[in-house]
């Protein structure tokens, strides 16, 4: 019988029992960090005087429970489909990225300004303008930790940390000063680009065309990194870096590529929320959509395809919170509690990785 065949009772033998054994765990850990999160939060919520099964089940409802709320909550997933993969991309190659915040809201930014530009351009020509627009701001700028990771040793989680703040910092210089729209009085924003460059809802539905965007991103950015010989090459630099220079791999060359690929997602997110939502650049920009995609990333373990799914339950969440806030008078932020204590719960469970041996359940005990 040979490696991955299948024994005569039907269970997996060999590399296939190896390879299911790889995925079970691969899934188990974030699985296993939303139970423990949810019985954390759980207590929380006692400790604030409320029941944990009616905020579970007003949190369901308000996410998932109509067809409004399904509504709400892919309008929420929307940016964190993209702004998830600055994070998901470069974890690939074993970066630790958390700018996208900043990415996101230049990108918004240069949506903006180049809307302003195109405003007499139809519409097919001021959406690709102001899509390439912020796809490159974003690439520069992340592409900059890149750089500053593979010239010069920089850590790259500090360095896109720090980024996104200059980046937020500037952002609000330019739309309270040289891009400001005298109208806007009590909220500094840039101009509004025309309802007649917005991007529209998808057919039957109250959902901006930008979720279709997110998701073929995503599907697209899995192609690449699973089925491609650059996602190969990414996943050997990721695997052991010294290796891959012997095999002859350009090791700065993927990082800078995947680095500037991460930012333009996250800079196509701010586009996004600019031409679909908002209109113009505000500090509705900065409202943590960035930081939100890092912990998408890291429960989809970094799989572009899985953070489609994982962007939609946390985008539940985060359209749940008016509902509490109504139902219970818990304020609407007790679903940034959740996340938080989410994140922390993940970023412990990534430790039991590789240590924890599965039992027999494939044909075999893990090593």
């Amino acid at each position: 019988m040979t490696a991955g065949a299948t024994a005569a009772d039907g269970s997996p033998t060999g590399a296939a029992a190896a390879r299911l054994r790889a995925a079970a765990e691969r899934a188990g850990v974030p699985a296993v960090a939303i139970l423990l999160s949810a019985f954390v939060f759980a207590v929380f919520v006692l400790a604030a005087g409320a029941n944990p099964l009616e905020v579970y089940d007003l949190m369901w409802k308000g996410a998932f429970g109509s067809w409004f709320s399904w509504q709400n909550t892919l309008l929420r997933a929307a940016p964190l489909l993209l702004v998830a993969l600055c994070t998901a991309l470069p974890a690939r190659l074993g970066l630790v990225i958390i700018g996208g915040e900043g990415a996101l809201v230049l990108g918004g930014l240069a949506a903006a300004w180049v809307g302003l530009l195109l405003a007499s351009a139809p519409f097919a020509v001021a959406i690709i303008g102001m899509g390439l627009a912020a796809a490159a701001v974003g690439a520069l700028w992340i592409g900059l930790a890149g750089w500053l990771k593979h010239a010069r040793g920089v850590n790259e989680t500090i360095s896109s940390l720090l980024l996104a703040y200059i980046a937020i910092a500037l952002f609000n210089h330019l739309v309270e000063g040289p891009l400001r729209d005298p109208a806007s009085l009590n909220k500094p924003s840039t101009g509004h680009i025309g309802d007649g460059h917005m991007m529209g809802a998808m057919p039957g539905m109250d959902v901006h065309w930008g979720l279709a965007v997110g998701v073929l991103a995503c599907l697209a950015m899995w192609v690449l990194m699973e089925k491609t010989s650059f996602g190969f090459a990414a996943r050997m630099v990721g695997g052991n870096p010294k290796a891959a220079r012997l095999a002859g791999l350009d090791v700065g060359k993927l990082i800078l590529i995947v680095s500037a690929l991460a930012g333009a997602a996250a800079g196509l997110a701010g586009m996004i929320e600019v031409a679909a939502v908002h209109g113009r650049a505000n500090a509705s920009l900065a409202v943590g959509y960035g930081y939100s995609g890092i912990l998408v990333a890291f429960l989809a373990r970094h799989n572009p395809a899985a953070v489609i799914p994982v962007a939609v339950l946390l985008g539940g969440i985060n359209a749940s919170g008016g509902l509490l806030q109504r139902r219970l008078d818990l304020p609407d932020a007790t679903v940034m509690v959740l996340q938080g204590i989410l994140f922390v719960v993940l970023l412990a469970s990534e430790t039991l990785t590789g240590r924890i041996r599965l039992p027999s359940l494939f044909g075999g005990e893990a090593k």
